[in-house]
């Protein structure tokens, strides 16, 4: 038979593939994806919302958002096992790894897709994150992280190069994660973005922060012992792993020796026995 002439042809893949994970912030995430699904040229995104185990009603976004997919997990795995549950359902060649307390402008995603396509040597690029009055706000960090960021001051709208973004917002080229297989699971809830990072200067190549994207970053909560202690121990994972097994021996010596100095007895419960907020243990 002659094949008609207006055959449909194979669905092109996605530009881009959102990927947000997300755990008890039913607000944060439905504000989050009210601005995605804004952004110009929203029908060459994918988005992909990871939930981790909320208990506070985020499963009732679904029917909201009925373009979006969702993947439900049955606890909290921590951020790094839900980025890679993620990233491994994307379709597209650029993957924007997204916290739910982020809002992009509708220009965000493409502008960094955009630079992407224009800079080779780059491995990721992050937008400028700003907040609620619009001033740059807490982003870039130190390696090894030690927890702190400082805001972007970019000087003018051209792309820079910076050497660790935090997570919140950071688009990457898929075949940057599938080169290393995946976001090492040895992080819980805090790490994985400085890892990203590290391996990426490691491999010469360029995180690169957009002035001319920008996303609204709310963060600022309060952590308690298990979340410092997660943050403690990944610090250890992280220096074990990028400066030799003495010095990681000694980071993660420090994470006992610290929250016992200073009688923080719940942190010190948590970092004697190596308990990511997962609930597994490192």
């Amino acid at each position: 038979m002659t094949p008609q002439a207006n055959q449909e042809k194979a669905a092109a893949p996605p530009r881009v593939s959102v990927v947000v994970v997300s755990h008890n912030r039913v607000a944060r995430l439905r504000r989050c994806l009210e601005c995605l699904e804004k952004s110009e040229r929203r029908e060459t995104l994918q988005i992909i919302v990871v939930d981790n185990g909320s208990t506070d009603g985020s499963d009732q976004l679904e029917p909201e958002f009925p373009t979006i997919r969702f993947f439900r997990l049955p606890k909290n795995f921590g951020l790094t096992k839900a980025l890679n549950i993620g990233w491994r359902s994307a379709e597209a060649e650029y993957i924007l790894f997204l916290h739910e307390d982020t809002e992009l402008e509708p220009e965000a995603v493409g502008g960094l897709a955009g630079v992407l396509d224009t800079s080779p040597e780059a491995a990721a690029v992050c937008p400028l994150l700003v907040d609620g009055e619009g001033q740059p706000a807490p982003q870039l960090g130190s390696l090894p992280p030690d927890g702190q960021y400082q805001p972007a001051q970019p000087s003018g709208g051209d792309p820079i190069a910076v050497n660790y973004a935090r997570g919140a917002a950071l688009m990457v080229r898929a075949f940057v994660i599938k080169s290393i297989r995946q976001i090492d699971e040895r992080y819980g809830q805090f790490g994985s973005d400085a890892d990203l990072a590290a391996q990426i200067r490691r491999g010469g190549r360029k995180i690169l922060l957009v002035p001319g994207a920008r996303a609204r970053h709310h963060g600022g909560e309060d952590y308690g012992s298990l979340r410092q202690a997660d943050f403690l121990i990944g610090r250890a994972v992280f220096i074990g792993k990028h400066q030799g097994f003495g010095a990681g021996l000694q980071a993660r010596l420090a994470s006992i020796l610290g929250p016992l100095v200073s009688l923080r007895w719940g942190e010190l419960r948590y970092t004697l026995a190596g308990q990511k907020i997962d609930g597994t243990q490192q």
